[in-house]
C-alpha cells in the first residue's frame, strides 16, 4: 500500500502537470503544453528503461489462462476490492475532467479573478500528495481503512457540492482542494487490496482486469456529465458522481453471506 501510494501519487502529479504548465508562463498555448509534457514523458520512459529493473518478487504466469477473469470474481475479497475501485473510478476522472468547468463557472458567477488552469493543476496535484500520505498511513492502519475513509469523504463532497459554490472564493478553492485530496487517496489502496486478494501468479491479471474495467467506467461518467451540463445548472452537475462512492462504500462494508 505504501509503495503503490507513491506510485499512483506520481501518476496523479503527472496528470496535474499539463494544467500547472498552462497556468504559468512556461507555455502560453496548447501546442507548447503538448510538446513540453511529451518531451518529459519520453525522458521519463528512457530513465525507466535504463535505470529501473524488474522487482525481485515478480512471479510470472506459467501459461495463458482465459478463465482467470471469471474465476477471480468468485473470490470474495477480490470482488469486494474491485467493486470498491469501480465506485472510486466512477467519480475520479469525471471530477478531474469537470474541475476546470466548476472553477470557471464559479469565477464567472462571482466575478472572481481565478486562474482556471493553475487552480485545476493545484487541485489535482494535492491528490498526488494524498496518495503518498495515504500509503504511509495505510502502512500502519491498513489499506481498507484508508480507502473507506477517503471514499466516504469524497462521496460527501459529491452530495454537498452545490453548497460549495455558495462559499467565498478562498473557501470554495480550499474545499475543492480537499475534495481533490480525498478523491485520489483511496486509489492505490484499492489496487493493494486487489493485489493482496489473489495468488501471486494472478496479481498482474487481477490488476489488469480491474484497471481496464475501471477506466471503461470513467468513459461513462464523463460522458454522462457532458450530457447533463447542457440541461442542469453547473452547481448541481457533480451530485451524480456520488453514486460511485455509495456503491464502493456498500461493497467495502458489506458482510459476506453464506
Amino acid at each position: 500500500g505504501k509503495a503503490l501510494g507513491f506510485l499512483v501519487g506520481a501518476l496523479v502529479l503527472g496528470t496535474a502537470f499539463p494544467f500547472l504548465i498552462k497556468g504559468t508562463s512556461w507555455a502560453n498555448d496548447s501546442d507548447s503544453v503538448i510538446q513540453l509534457t511529451s518531451g518529459i514523458t519520453v525522458m521519463g520512459g528512457l530513465l525507466l528503461l535504463g535505470l529501473v529493473p524488474n522487482g525481485p518478487y515478480r512471479v510470472a504466469s506459467t501459461s495463458l489462462q482465459f478463465n482467470a477473469g471469471p474465476r477471480l470474481f468468485k473470490n470474495y475479497n477480490f470482488k469486494k476490492a474491485a467493486f470498491g475501485y469501480f465506485g472510486h473510478m466512477w467519480e475520479l476522472y469525471a471530477f478531474w475532467a469537470f474541475t476546470p468547468i466548476a472553477i470557471q463557472w464559479f469565477a464567472i458567477e462571482t466575478g472572481s479573478d481565478i486562474s482556471v488552469f493553475l487552480w485545476t493543476g493545484i487541485v489535482i496535484a494535492f491528490g498526488g500528495l494524498s496518495c503518498a500520505l495515504g500509503g504511509i498511513i495505510a502502512h500502519s492502519l491498513g489499506s481498507k481503512k484508508v480507502a473507506l475513509t477517503a471514499l466516504i469523504i469524497s462521496g460527501v463532497f459529491c452530495f454537498i457540492s452545490p453548497v460549495l459554490f455558495l462559499l467565498p472564493q478562498y473557501l470554495f478553492l480550499a474545499s475543492w482542494c480537499l475534495w481533490g485530496i480525498a478523491v485520489t487517496a483511496d486509489s492505490p489502496q484499492f489496487s493493494n487490496l486487489v493485489a493482496s486478494s489473489v495468488a501471486p501468479q494472478l496479481k498482474g491479471t487481477a490488476l489488469t482486469i480491474v484497471n481496464c474495467l475501471g477506466y471503461a467506467i470513467t468513459i461513462i461518467s464523463i460522458q454522462l456529465l457532458g450530457l447533463l451540463q447542457n440541461s442542469i445548472p453547473i452547481n448541481f452537475l457533480y451530485i451524480p458522481l456520488g453514486l460511485g462512492p455509495l456503491l464502493g462504500v456498500y461493497h467495502l462494508i458489506k458482510k459476506k453471506t453464506k
